[in-house]
Order: C-alpha cells, then sequence, then structure tokens
C-alpha cells in the first residue's frame, strides 16, 4: 500500500500527522499490525486478582485474553483460547476458580496454564505438551497496573515506560484502589484524534469551563517522556473546597499508543482511559474508574461527575474534527509551539508505521 505522506516541518512550521491517515482504513490494517500487535496494552489493576484462583478477561489487541492469578500465587496471562478448537475458553469477566474449563468439548486447564484432562481423549499424556496447553501472553506490572503484551520479544515495561511510572508513584494511593466502574462509548473518530486532543490544553479554556476554573492554567505544564507524556498544575488559590484534598494537583497521562489516565484533584483516584478502534473513524472508548473503599463517598461522587463531563466535551470535539478529516479543504495542520505533545505522539506514529 502507498501512504500518502508529507514532512512534519513546512516552512519552519510544524505540521500536524496527514489527515489521510485519520480516514484510511489501510492505515489501520497497518496500525494493528505496526503498532497494536507490539505494544504493551494496558488490561487492569492488581486488586482485581487479590486472591489465589481471582481472574479477569478482557482483549488486547484485539485478541482475547485472560489474567490469572495461579495457586502458586503467580500472575498470569494466557490467550483465552481453548487449543483444541479455538473455542473462547472462559465466558465470564471475572471471577475465581480453581480449574478453567472450556464450555464445548470441557477440555479443562490448571492456572498455570497446563493441560489437565481432554474429556474426548483416552490417553491425554500425549496431549500434555505445550502445544495443548493454553498459550502464554507476556505480561507484568508496575504501580499496580497490569499489562501485556503480545510480543514475546518486549522491552520491559519498566524501561518502556520508565518516565511514566517514576511520575506516578508520587501517588501512594494508587495500590489502595479498587476498580468501581467501566463505561463505554462509541466515538465517531479515528483513534489518533482523541490522542491528539489529550496531548494539548490549547482548547481547555473554551471547551473545559469547570476543568480551567479548578486547575491554574498559568502553571499548565506538558513534557514528553520516555513513549508517554505528562501534563499537569496545581489547583487555583481560590480553591479552598480542596484545601484537605489528598491529590492538590491534576496529573493526566498518556502513553504510547492508546491509553491515558487522569488523577484529578479531590481524593485518591485514578480513571484509565483506553482508546481502542472500531475502524478507521470509529473507535470504543473505555473509561475505567478506580477509587478507594467500597461505596463512594460524596466528594467521589463529584469528582467522577466531574470526569464525566471534561469527557463529553472532548468527545464532542473529536467527533467535529473528524468532519474535518474527510473534507478536501486541508490535507494536513499545524501545530503550535504549546503543541509539542501532538507534535511528539505524530513522530512516534511515523517511526511505527515506518514512513
Amino acid at each position: 500500500m502507498e501512504m500518502q505522506t508529507k514532512s512534519l516541518f513546512k516552512n519552519g512550521i510544524t505540521t500536524t500527522l496527514p489527515y489521510n491517515l485519520y480516514t484510511d482504513p489501510q492505515v489501520l490494517e497497518q496500525e494493528k499490525e505496526k503498532i497494536f500487535s507490539y505494544a504493551w496494552n494496558y488490561v487492569g489493576h492488581i486488586n482485581q486478582v487479590e486472591k489465589n484462583g481471582d481472574y479477569f478477561t478482557c482483549e488486547a489487541a484485539g485478541e482475547p485474553i485472560i489474567v490469572v492469578r495461579g495457586q502458586d500465587g503467580e500472575l498470569r496471562a494466557f490467550y483465552n483460547v481453548c487449543p483444541h478448537r479455538a473455542t473462547k475458553l472462559e465466558k465470564e469477566e471475572a471471577g475465581n476458580k480453581k480449574i478453567l474449563q472450556c464450555s464445548y468439548h470441557g477440555w479443562t486447564f490448571k492456572l498455570d496454564g497446563q493441560l489437565h484432562k481432554a474429556p474426548n481423549f483416552k490417553d491425554t499424556e500425549d496431549l500434555c505438551s505445550g502445544s495443548h496447553c493454553l498459550r502464554a501472553v507476556k505480561l507484568e506490572t508496575n504501580t499496580s497496573l497490569i499489562f501485556v503484551n503480545l510480543d514475546e520479544n518486549a522491552a520491559p515495561l519498566a524501561e518502556t515506560y520508565s518516565d511514566f511510572f517514576a511520575d506516578l508513584s508520587q501517588f501512594g494511593f494508587i495500590g489502595k484502589l479498587k476498580k468501581y466502574e467501566v463505561k463505554k462509548r462509541v466515538v465517531k473518530c479515528n483513534w489518533k484524534a482523541f490522542i491528539d486532543n489529550f496531548l494539548e490544553c490549547d482548547h481547555c479554556p473554551i471547551a473545559h469551563p469547570g476543568f480551567v476554573a479548578t486547575l491554574d492554567m498559568s502553571k499548565y505544564n506538558i513534557i514528553n517522556g520516555q513513549n508517554c507524556n505528562i501534563q499537569g498544575s496545581s489547583v487555583k488559590s481560590n480553591r479552598n473546597d480542596l484545601d484537605d484534598a489528598e491529590v492538590k494537583e491534576g496529573r493526566f497521562y498518556w502513553i504510547w499508543p492508546n491509553v491515558m489516565y487522569t488523577v484529578y484533584p479531590g481524593p485518591g483516584n485514578l480513571s484509565a482511559i483506553q482508546m481502542i478502534p472500531i475502524d478507521n473513524e470509529t473507535t470504543l472508548g473505555v473509561y475505567t474508574f478506580y477509587l478507594e473503599g467500597d461505596d463512594p463517598t460524596k466528594e467521589q461522587k463529584e469528582l467522577m461527575a466531574f470526569a464525566e463531563q471534561v469527557r463529553i466535551e472532548d468527545v464532542e470535539i473529536v467527533e467535529l474534527e473528524q468532519i474535518g478529516f474527510r473534507s478536501r479543504a486541508f490535507n494536513q495542520g499545524i501545530c503550535s509551539p504549546t503543541e509539542h505533545g501532538v507534535h511528539h505522539f505524530a513522530l512516534l506514529v511515523q517511526q511505527a508505521l515506518g514512513l
């Protein structure tokens, strides 16, 4: 496939990615192969699998995955696929089991992935080899977050996102958080459009009045790190209602390629935002909120409502932008000096696609 590409510099001006990269379905197919199949995929929090036998299912780069804590206490990930006839193995989203069983022919597997029994075979000794066990997926954790990677030769997680984890570690409450809710919404834009929007705050004074009323935008920083972007600012001095808050500085992270995390001022909190491409112009947004405690307090409910309002405002913007991507009016935009996060992301995309 030949992709139309242009330099990210024009007459001394930094330009955006060409708009055809946001609309061409063939580009997305290349991204699936060259980006998502080699990336660390965020899948959950360590508190989702506290006990031996705890598991949850998810998807990573379009593949069905199961994450399970074995009876030996080891946390592992496998393709959630039975080696017998390729049936999806575990259907539930989460639970606790001693044995995993396929609902098709009743094959069972130990929590370390080894074949336990194959009822339709008289002698299973010859089957108990690697090719008939669950296929493992590379899994690593850091700062209580769980990641998997389909690339068996991937660089270590801590090395890939060293700047991100170093900054996130300032929040000692991350390990105490529990998954509270997951919201999903279909966004009518290319997945990269949402990332671009997250990586700059030039739009904040216009699009997010509640956001700029809380954070001191004169102190707002945007820093490009290794395969990540770190943003944040302190709370405005007139926000006396946040004097006793556990978090007094908003922090907003993006990690390559499609995951964002927010830590808003207020009680201890973390929100994960995943942008998963459905097609070249449609994206599934998965928003997972982590809080301390089991039942949200009044302050926690207000915090979640605040975060939801910001999300709604962002979705409206990127959906309008996608309309413009399809127009013949322009084929490329430009970046302001404060949109260096957008430029950083564009360079990573170009590098990954070999442009």
